[in-house]
């Protein structure tokens, strides 16, 4: 049996053909794992669960037929879907694990995150997280008509692209927009684990790393914006592959 790992999905209705990736992959080789895990950005963006958008709605429906099917799901937010909530997940019938989480996995505790807290160089990226993951602002946010709603995730969207280019410019938009490997150790060292699986950068990897005299691995996955990206997971190791459409 094998464990699957996922994330940085970006599911919209823009890109048919990835959601009907995730459809196919959830109905086929989903459908023998031993569990599902959905590292954050399953969507491209998600502005509440009173959206009712096409992908939203599909998506729900293929993951609670998964978990009904007796796989379970688990699902860690993004930094793009992060206001997904309980209703919505209750819908999916996934569970909703903090970021990060410690899980056993055949025998062996491994960290998992979404991946942007270890992109600590990235200084404003960093204080506009910690403004948006605060309750009171969420509560705000949440109150307003879908329509605003919907108008702030395109206003930040465009920022964050503006924010990128200008460091790619300054010829810096690789190193900032990746992890510090300060972070990445002191991240292993505070969690006492040797496997780490994250998601959020775009850079699929399996890195192995010394820290403290301790032999470590971090398992970078990858996006889906042009073909899907799966970690399988057993007793016997990490294997780490594109989808193709």
């Amino acid at each position: 049996m094998t464990t699957l790992f996922i994330s940085d999905l970006h599911l919209d209705n823009e890109r048919p053909q990835i959601t009907d990736l995730f459809g196919h992959f959830i109905r086929s080789e989903a459908r023998g794992a031993d569990a599902l895990y959905i590292l954050g950005d399953l969507f491209e963006a998600w502005v509440g669960d009173d959206d009712p958008s096409d992908t939203g709605a599909f998506v729900a429906s293929e993951l609670s037929a998964l978990t009904r099917s007796g796989v379970p799901v688990h699902f860690i937010r993004g930094n793009r879907d992060f206001l997904l909530g309980d209703a919505y997940a209750r819908r999916a019938r996934m569970t909703v694990l903090p970021d990060p989480a410690v899980v056993m996995l055949y025998g062996k505790p491994t960290l998992l995150m979404h991946g942007d807290l270890l992109c600590t160089d990235d200084v404003a990226y960093q204080q506009f997280r910690s403004q948006t993951r605060k309750p009171e602002w969420q509560a705000q946010f949440l109150s307003q008509p879908l329509a605003a709603r919907i108008a702030f995730a395109q206003q930040a969207r465009a920022a964050s692209k503006a924010h990128q280019s200008g460091l790619q410019d300054q010829g810096r938009m690789e190193t900032i927009t990746d992890v510090a490997p300060a972070t990445v150790a002191s991240t292993f060292s505070r969690y006492a684990i040797d496997t780490l699986i994250h998601g959020h950068t775009h850079r699929p990897a399996v890195h192995q790393l010394d820290v403290d005299g301790h032999a470590c691995r971090r398992i970078v996955l990858g996006d889906w914006y042009e073909q899907g990206s799966v970690l399988r997971a057993d007793a016997n190791g990490f294997d780490l592959q594109r989808l193709t459409t």
